[in-house]
């Protein structure tokens, strides 16, 4: 979702009239777009704030420095109290205001701005997308459907950083898409702090369907659109609706990232988390029913307060019992003002990181498993653009959220390319394309 905000930000600012920098060093104007789930991100931000504060005073320059998002929001004016370097702070209800704040900033009309208040509607305001901004065109985009988070687990932020659920309309949310469409995108990707909560509240049940079925079937119709994927949901959302989806709505890709956390249910309990080790077992079994290549992906945290070794070994049976095919493993960080901060039975830190280690061993070795599956076989990719790490070969991803890297050619970029597989990383697909002779 941050990286969202910072694109809708970006795309304000040219549409302003400003330009991106090529670097750090060329730039005047820097923000830095802050998360608060973890202490190390809170610290990475700060960390980087001081340098750029200190190479702009030690070149002389006259740089605006910035924070924006979760950080922003929950330090507010503290921020610059700790680093007077600092011109703007920006909360997370308040991202549409950037490029009038920094008009006021440049014209001296203002010294420093913090802006950390709720705004009605603010989820309607994130809308402009940076299509042209990467020396290529677009394929994917993400799409803001709402905003905040109503769950309150007792180890997330969030709910205070970004506030109560608020939900765009669907004709709303469609009409974005139909835009984005026109311009060429082909991959939409629905994006909420819980997007499965999506309308929860607003929008009535219709015919059985939830909400955000209602929504999909609503993207489904746009023309031009050939996959849908959403992220991050709630496995409370997983009804069956939602599960009878994926097999009725042929544009819903085969992949879900459904955060468990635990495999422990009495730590479940201590999350707040609303769910069980059983009913998120049988969500992942009615998926695998419905499409058994679907791409299943979960969050999890280790350490959490209270975390006996026997509820840790069940986290470790979760996975083997799930084999999730990716899982992003976090070490519990105490956020200030959440419950979870005060619990009782704090984890050692060595002992978070000796978990955490043992889990990143233990999905190393079920991933390389999984992905050594695909050798010769034959995917098919929406090809996305050229590979981050080696910019001369191309990269696309498969329904199932397999990442696959191949050489290929330019106006392979937006087309669906099908790849022979010749070998797997632990995460990554690579291979050689498969082109159709002219004719056939």
């Amino acid at each position: 979702m941050n990286e969202r905000d910072s694109e809708a930000v970006a795309a304000q600012l040219l549409a302003r009239g400003y330009s991106l920098a090529e670097s750090e060093e060329t730039a005047d104007i820097i923000l830095l777009n802050t998360c608060s789930v973890r202490d190390l991100a809170e610290q990475k931000a700060l960390g980087k704030m001081r340098a750029l504060a200190a190479d702009a005073r030690k070149s002389k320059r006259n740089v605006i420095l910035g924070f924006m998002g979760c950080m922003a929001q929950a330090r507010g004016e503290s921020l610059i109290e700790r680093l007077p370097d600092v011109d703007l702070v920006i909360g997370t209800q308040k991202f549409h205001h950037v490029a009038d704040y920094l008009d006021d900033l440049l014209s001296g009309r203002c010294e420093k701005i913090i802006d950390i208040d709720e705004e009605k509607d603010s989820q309607m305001a994130i809308r402009e997308h940076l299509l042209d901004g990467r020396g290529q065109k677009a394929v994917t985009a993400f799409v803001s459907i709402m905003q905040g988070c109503n769950q309150r687990c007792t180890f997330c932020i969030v709910p205070y950083t970004r506030g109560k659920e608020r939900c765009r309309p669907i004709d709303d949310v469609v009409r974005e898409c139909r835009e984005l469409a026109e311009k060429g995108v082909k991959e939409i990707t629905l994006l909420g702090q819980i997007v499965t909560s999506y309308g929860r509240g607003e929008i009535p049940v219709k015919d059985g369907k939830s909400p955000f079925v209602q929504l999909l079937e609503a993207v489904h119709e746009v023309d031009g659109i050939e996959r849908i994927r959403f992220t991050a949901p709630h496995p409370k959302g997983y009804g069956d609706d939602l599960v009878e989806a994926y097999g009725r709505l042929p544009k819903l890709v085969e992949s879900a990232h459904i955060p468990i956390q635990s495999g422990s249910n009495r730590i479940l309990e201590l999350m707040k988390r609303g769910h069980t080790r059983e009913k998120y077992l049988s969500i992942i079994e009615k998926l695998r029913a419905v499409k058994p290549e679907i791409g299943i992906c979960t969050d999890i945290i280790v350490g959490f307060p209270g975390e006996t070794e026997d509820d840790f070994k069940q986290t470790v049976d979760l996975i083997e019992q799930v084999r999730f095919d990716q899982a992003f493993i976090f070490k519990y960080s105490p956020r200030q003002g959440t419950k979870a901060a005060e619990m009782p039975d704090q984890i050692p830190q060595q002992v978070k990181e000796e978990r955490h280690q043992i889990l990143l061993n233990l999905m190393n070795r079920i991933g390389a498993e999984r992905y050594g599956r695909y050798i010769g076989r034959e995917v098919e990719i929406l090809v996305e653009g050229p590979s981050r790490k080696n910019p001369d070969r191309l990269t696309g991803r498969t329904r199932c959220n397999k990442i696959v890297v191949y050489e290929g050619k330019q106006e392979d970029i937006g087309s669906l390319v099908k790849i022979k597989v010749t070998r797997a990383g632990t995460f990554t697909l690579y291979g050689e394309p498969i082109y159709q002779s002219p004719g056939k």
